[in-house]
């Protein structure tokens, strides 16, 4: 028996990880046989394919392998990374696992767009079923999308934890009528049954060649979101994602077998799922179609939230800029919102429904992220396995990456017709994360901290000689050993030295969650040390953390850069310097406690 905290696990999983492979239906197959003639052979050998890459690349590579690997529960990319990166003694391995993690990000962020803009307008699309809208323009529905996806983006701001426990509910209502709609189609045709067979899959291959080999970058459609399995783990556990990918996977299977009878018998059919669906029921066509904009809703909210839930991973692994973040839930630590993420996926979102006018063009360039993310995942996955030595997983790992690799192949066909989308958008955020972290590793060399030992040789005098100040001073630095020189300048040239003087230190735990802190030993007279070390996924309230550890600091000392350079590389570097928050300004620190210290810096 399951017990009833699982099952509200497992029905809130609907809303929170199967919203966009949910959704895929409403446009797979339609877009599909925009390339085929839908003949019987065609129709068996894209549903078989259908079905064996569904559970190839879900069930298999994410439900299965990628989830046997986490960390206290998580995953994603970020963690893949987290758990390979100390298994690798080549420096060289570790900074290409770096670059893959960086691309990998980046092409989940290209999906974030597409991923909106495809859904709710293929839903939006079903109303020219309804004999009142039947000659509505293609204009007015682009309007339609873009109007509810500027709600859904504007919504963000407030969270959604009032609302996320309907999601759930509603998806499970979508796939339910996604099952008894393809049951009752299948009913009329049985014969498609035989397609979950690999020999229609394999068949329609051989006979089609180039032609097939595109087709594949069309029926990748149907695995997108999978990926969601694997990074949205740590929301939910892994128990309660398997048990309900079960039920997903045979709604949504059976759907697609569905459409294709439907196909077989009304082969003139264009928009399939919703055509099917007015077939069977015109009298609950308009409730189906409110309900497929709900669920397409939902799947975008997830994407949503996972974007957020990405961006603050990049931030806190310090791979991505101090992006002004806000919380949006008191109970809920992990309900944020990111205004920079926010309005960047709804202009590309916007951008991409003008200028694809329709879900079947956007459809071109849909798939190049996902499959990119799935090979990415696969390689890393491989490589993991081997480390480990467990060759029996490895050989299932490798066999499924190049299943990846074939889609992925496939999908560099659409580069021209739309595919290139999604490599500008992932371009954006890429460029970013390369100009960030090497800016980062380029402005510390140039700002010339001073070892610790060095550093104390003048303290020790300053501390006997100057006049101090009583209370206690807050300094932040990376690394104790290594004194920034904004605590130089304070302390020696501005002879600004407190009877209490702490040096706050954060660094990154190998665990997703976790927060320690407290003092170390003390570094000499009037000078500690408290260190803090956080999950690379905690949210943590810095100020709180401090106070509970009896500190009751006068002032804070941060350092500002004042980057002077004519290398336009890192002046774009400058650029996202000054206009993201700061260190103390990200972690929300009092206002008026805060004192920033600014360093000349060539580079």
């Amino acid at each position: 028996m399951i017990a009833k905290h699982d099952i509200e696990k497992i029905i809130k999983s609907f809303g929170l990880v199967f919203g966009d492979i949910g959704t895929s239906p409403i446009y797979t197959i339609t877009v599909v046989f925009l390339l085929l003639k839908p003949t019987i052979p065609n129709i068996m050998g894209v549903l078989s394919l259908v079905f064996w890459t569904m559970t190839i690349l879900v069930t298999i590579e994410y439900a299965w392998l990628a989830m046997s690997l986490g960390k206290r529960g998580e995953g994603g990319t970020i963690v893949l990374r987290e758990i390979l990166a100390p298994l690798l003694k080549s420096g060289r391995k570790a900074t290409f696992i770096a670059l893959l993690t960086f691309i990998g990000v980046s092409l989940l962020v290209g999906d974030g767009v597409i991923t909106p803009a495809i859904s709710i307008l293929s839903a939006v699309e079903g109303m020219r079923l309804i004999p009142a809208f039947s000659d509505i323009s293609q204009t007015s529905l682009i309007v339609i999308a873009g109007i509810i996806a500027i709600i859904l983006f504007s919504f963000q701001r407030k969270g959604t934890e009032s609302v996320t426990g309907f999601f759930g509910p509603i998806v499970l209502i979508w796939l339910a009528s996604l099952a008894l709609s393809g049951l009752a189609s299948i009913y009329y045709f049985p014969e498609v049954l035989k397609a979950v067979s690999p020999y229609y899959a394999v068949n329609f291959m051989l006979t089609h060649g180039i032609a097939g080999f595109f087709v594949l970058s069309e029926v990748i459609l149907c695995a997108t979101g999978g990926e969601a399995l694997y990074a949205d783990m740590g929301h939910i556990g892994r128990l309660p994602i398997i048990r309900a990918w079960g039920i997903a996977f045979v709604a949504l299977i059976l759907n697609y077998l569905g459409q294709g009878a439907f196909l077989a018998l009304h082969p003139e059919a264009k928009n399939i799922l919703f055509e099917m669906v007015y077939n069977q029921a015109q009298f609950l066509y308009v409730p189906f179609l409110v309900l497929s904009i709900m669920a397409t809703i939902i799947a975008s909210q997830a994407m949503i939230s996972g974007m957020f839930s990405i961006v603050y991973q990049g931030i806190t692994t310090r791979i991505m800029p101090m992006f002004k973040v806000d919380y949006t839930s008191t109970e809920m630590k992990t309900q944020i919102y990111i205004a920079t993420v926010n309005w960047f996926l709804l202009l590309f979102v916007l951008i991409a429904m003008y200028i694809f006018k329709e879900s079947a063009n956007l459809a071109a360039a849909y798939g190049l992220a996902v499959t990119g993310t799935m090979t990415i995942t696969g390689i890393m996955m491989t490589w993991i396995f081997l480390i480990r030595k467990d060759y029996f997983k490895m050989g299932i790992s490798i066999f499924v990456t190049v299943v990846d690799i074939l889609f992925l192949t496939s999908n560099m066909l659409k580069i021209p017709h739309g595919g290139y989308w999604s490599i500008i958008i992932a371009s954006i955020p890429l460029i970013i994360i390369l100009i960030y972290t090497n800016g980062q590793k380029k402005l510390y060399h140039s700002l010339r901290p001073i070892k610790l030992s060095t550093f104390l040789e003048k303290y020790n005098i300053a501390y006997e000689e100057a006049y101090r100040i009583r209370g206690t001073a807050l300094f932040f630095i990376k690394d104790p050993q290594v004194i920034p020189p904004y605590i130089r300048n304070t302390m020696f040239c501005n002879n600004i030295i407190y009877h209490d003087n702490i040096l706050v230190s954060i660094s990154l735990l190998d665990e997703p969650f976790g927060v320690e802190g407290g003092f170390k030993e003390d570094i000499a007279r009037g000078l500690r040390w408290f260190e803090i070390k956080i999950g690379y996924k905690e949210i943590v309230d810095l100020e709180k953390m401090i106070n509970q550890a009896g500190i009751q600091e006068n002032v804070i000392f941060y350092g500002l850069e004042e980057i002077i350079t004519e290398n336009p590389v890192w002046k774009i570097f400058s650029l996202i310097k000054k206009i993201t928050p700061s260190f103390v300004q990200f972690y929300a620190l009092p206002s008026n406690k805060l004192h920033g210290i600014i360093t000349r810096v060539e580079m």
